[in-house]
C-alpha cells in the first residue's frame, strides 16, 4: 500500500499558516532550522542564555531573547520563559529542535494548549514513545521485531532471573526512560544479576526520576542502523531509507553514513515497513526516527523511537534531496506529504562525522576553551553544520559539539575520500577535537570494508594510534634536527663552542 493509499484520519486538520517561528534550542540546529525558516518566508525568534549572548543563532534570527543563566535547568529547559516570550512576540509556532525539551510531552501539551503550533508530534506519541516499555507494548500488535526479554518493568527480581535463564546470558538491564547509555547495565551472569541491578535501578533514578527497568537478550556484536520516517497529520507515512549510526563512544554516536553498507533493498523494505508500523502504533505525525538493533546475522529488532529531528538528519537530507525541517514545518501547518514513498530513491551516499570538543587520546573527554583557530573546509560535496565562529569560548554547560560535517558523494568510497579531504581541511586550534579519531575510523580497513559494529572503538582504537607516524628516514632527520637545535642553544649560551655548521642540510643530503 503506497502511502497515498493509506487511510485517511477522521477528522479533517485544519491549516494554520505559520509566520513567526521561535526555536527553542541553541548553536548549530538553532541555526539549521533558522535557515529553511527564512527561506520559507517565515520571521524566527531565538532563545538564548547569557553564556550564548554572542552566538551565531543569537544574531541571526531576526528577533531575540535570553532565558536566564547559562545552566540549561535556568535557561533552555525553564517552559514557562520560553511561552512567556511567545505571548511578547506573537509567535504562533515553537521547533524545538533536537535535546532539550524537544521530547517532552508535558512541554508539547503546554504549548498545544497556548494556542501554538509545536514542529514536532503530538504530545501523546511523545509520551508513548519516551518509554521503552509502553513502545515496545504499543508495536506488539503490528508484529514488529522485538529482541526477546521482559515486556513490563522488572518488579519481582525472582521472575526476572527466571527470564534471564530463558532467553540466556549475556542479558542487558535497561531503564525504561533511558537514553545514552545511562541505566544500562550488562549481566554475564547470574552470580551479577543482582548487583548490576541495583546499579540499573540506582543510576535510572538519578538520571531521568524512574527507578523502571527491564531485561532483554544482549547482542553481543550489533550494528545500529535507524530508519527516517515522515507522517502528515492526514495519515500518510513515508520511510527515507536508513542511517548507519554503529561508531559510537559512551553509546553515543560520532560517525553516520546512509545508506548503509550491509543493508539489501529487501532488508531495507523490510525495516522500512517495521518503521512505518511503529509511527503507526503511537498515531504519529512529523518527523521521527525508528531505531533498531542489527545482530551479526543481519537480524534485526526494535530498540527504540525518537520523536523528533536528529542530530544525523543531514546525511538523509543528502540522499533524498529533502529538507527534514521544511517538512516538519509543513506537517505542522496541516499541510499533507508532498511526496510518496515511490517518489523517493536514494541519491549517492553520503557521511557525517560529529566535531566534538573532546580528546580522544584522554577516553574523549571534554575539552573547554577557546577556538583560537577555526577555519571550515569547503568544496563540492560538502556541508557544515555548526553554531560556532573563531574566538568564541566552548561553554562547560552544553553538549560538547562543535559541528556537523557532512560529505556527499557518489558511491560510498568517493564519500568517505571526500570526508577524510574535508577532515585534512578544517583547521581548528586551541582545543582538542574529534577530527583526528573520525579520520583514522575511516580510514580503518573495518570501516573501508563495512564490516564493524558498535564496539569499533573497544576493537580497534587505542590512543597511541593518533600519534604521528614517522619513516626510519624521517625519525633520523628528525634526530639531526634536534641535535642542531641544542648545538645551536649552546652555542647561543656559550658563544665560544665552535658549531657544527650545516647539519641538517649535511643529514638531509645523506637521506636523498
Amino acid at each position: 500500500m503506497s502511502s497515498r493509499e493509506q487511510p485517511k484520519s477522521n477528522f479533517s486538520v485544519p491549516m494554520k499558516k505559520i509566520t513567526k517561528l521561535l526555536v527553542a534550542n541553541r548553536g548549530e540546529i538553532a541555526l539549521r532550522i533558522m535557515r529553511t525558516a527564512r527561506e520559507m518566508g517565515i520571521a524566527t525568534v531565538a532563545v538564548y542564555s547569557e553564556a550564548d549572548r554572542l552566538s551565531p543563532h543569537v544574531r541571526f534570527a531576526d528577533e531575540a531573547r535570553c532565558l536566564g543563566p547559562a545552566p540549561s535547568k535556568e535557561s533552555y529547559l525553564v517552559g514557562a520563559k520560553i511561552l512567556a516570550v511567545c505571548k511578547e512576540l506573537g509567535v504562533d509556532a515553537i521547533h524545538p529542535g533536537y535535546g532539550f525539551l524537544s521530547e517532552n510531552a508535558a512541554f508539547a501539551k503546554q504549548v498545544q494548549e497556548a494556542g501554538i503550533s509545536f514542529v514536532g508530534p503530538s504530545p501523546e506519541a511523545i509520551e508513548v514513545m519516551g518509554s521503552k516499555l509502553a513502545a515496545k507494548q504499543a508495536v506488539l500488535a503490528y508484529g514488529i521485531p522485538l529482541v526477546p526479554g521482559t515486556d513490563e518493568a522488572i518488579s519481582e527480581l525472582s521472575v526476572a532471573k527466571k527470564k534471564a535463564l530463558e532467553i540466556g546470558y549475556p542479558i542487558l538491564i535497561k531503564a525504561s526512560a533511558g537514553g545514552g547509555g545511562k541505566g544500562m547495565r550488562i549481566v554475564e551472569s547470574e552470580s551479577e544479576f543482582d548487583e548490576q541491578m541495583n546499579r540499573a535501578v540506582s543510576e535510572a533514578i538519578s538520571s531521568f526520576g524512574d527507578g523502571a527497568v527491564f531485561i532483554e537478550k544482549y547482542i553481543t556484536s550489533p550494528r545500529h542502523i535507524e530508519i527516517q520516517i515522515l507522517g502528515d497529520q492526514q495519515g500518510n507515512l513515508v520511510y527515507l531509507f536508513e542511517r548507519e549510526c554503529s561508531i559510537q563512544r559512551r553509546h553515543q554516536k560520532v560517525i553516520e553514513e546512509a545508506p548503509s553498507a550491509v543493508v539489501s533493498p529487501a532488508m531495507r523494505k523490510a525495516m522500512g515497513e517495521a518503521a512505518i508500523g511503529v509511527a503507526k502504533a503511537c498515531n504519529y505525525y512529523g518527523a521521527g526516527t525508528v531505531e533498531f538493533i542489527v545482530d551479526e546475522n543481519l537480524n534485526f529488532y526494535f530498540l527504540e523511537m525518537n520523536t523528533r529531528l536528529q542530530v544525523e538528519h543531514p546525511v538523509t537530507e543528502m540522499i533524498t534531496g529533502k529538507d527534514l525541517v521544511r517538512e516538519q514545518i509543513w506537517i505542522a501547518e496541516g499541510k499533507s506529504l508532498s511526496f510518496a514513498q515511490e517518489d523517493l530513491t536514494i541519491q549517492g551516499h553520503a557521511v557525517e562525522v560529529r566535531v566534538y570538543a573532546e580528546d580522544p587520546k584522554n577516553n574523549f573527554l571534554p575539552d573547554i576553551g577557546k577556538l583560537v583557530t577555526y577555519r571550515r573546509p569547503q568544496g563540492p560535496g560538502i556541508r557544515v553544520d555548526d553554531g560556532f565562529e573563531e574566538g568564541m569560548e566552548i561553554p562547560i554547560y552544553y553538549d560538547p559539539m562543535i559541528a556537523k560535517l557532512i560529505a556527499h558523494g557518489a558511491t560510498r568510497e568517493e564519500a568517505i575520500d571526500r570526508m577524510i579531504r574535508a577532515i585534512d581541511d578544517y583547521r581548528i586550534t586551541g582545543i582538542q577535537t574529534t577530527l583526528d579519531f573520525c579520520r583514522f575510523a575511516l580510514e580503518h580497513p573495518a570501516f573501508r570494508s563495512g564490516n564493524f559494529d558498535t564496539k569499533f572503538v573497544e576493537h580497534y582504537f587505542r590512543p597511541e594510534l593518533l600519534e604521528p607516524q614517522f619513516t626510519d628516514e624521517e625519525k633520523t632527520l628528525l634526530a639531526a634536527l634536534a641535535v642542531e637545535f641544542f648545538e645551536q642553544e649552546d652555542q647561543r649560551a656559550n658563544p665560544r663552542t665552535p658549531l657544527v655548521a650545516n647539519l641538517s642540510t649535511n643529514w638531509a643530503n645523506r637521506l636523498i
